[in-house]
């Protein structure tokens, strides 16, 4: 079975030392960089994918122009995390795939989704990046996690055992 890592924006700050982001999550949960990159490097180890959903990346664009210190570094690993996704450099799948659920009815859909949730502080953001795993998590033979921080957005992953389709004997 394939694994597919959505990266939110949390985890990506963490991952790329943006300073004040060094960290996300509370308590017992919280992941600093050291176990992002224990988790992504155990990941593409293991033959993932990772996903930067549109939402992601423009969080963490925002969040890097406020940061203090030395953005330029930040911004250049981030443009070359961002590149690879577009070019469909191994482990980051192709930041294209993503495109219809900017399109029409489907985009109207992640309004409705968001709309549904917006008393309970669910961001736009996170109604996207719900909408990618979901999207991810229609591949046949696919295990789909989203790797964040926020419980609340942990708790609308699509991840799912789906059952692997035998290939028929010719």
């Amino acid at each position: 079975m394939k694994k597919i890592i959505i990266i939110d924006t949390s985890i990506l700050c963490v991952w790329l030392k943006v300073p004040g982001k060094d960290t996300c999550g509370s308590g017992k949960s919280t992941i600093n960089y050291v176990k992002v990159k224990e988790i992504i490097d155990t990941a593409i180890g293991n033959g993932a994918t990772l996903v930067l959903p549109l939402a992601s990346i423009i969080e963490t664009g925002n969040h890097i122009s406020q940061a203090s210190g030395d953005k330029y570094h930040i911004s250049n690993a981030f443009c070359e995390q961002i590149n690879a996704s577009i070019d469909e450099t191994t482990p980051w799948a192709a930041f294209s795939q993503q495109s219809d659920l900017w399109q029409g009815e489907n985009f109207k859909n992640v309004l409705q989704k968001w709309q549904e949730r917006v008393n309970t502080n669910h961001s736009l953001g996170d109604a996207s990046i719900v909408e990618v795993a979901k999207f991810y998590s229609e591949i046949p033979n696919t295990n789909v996690e989203i790797f964040t921080g926020d419980e609340g957005l942990k708790a609308y992953q699509q991840m799912k055992d789906k059952p692997v389709i035998p290939r028929r004997r010719k």
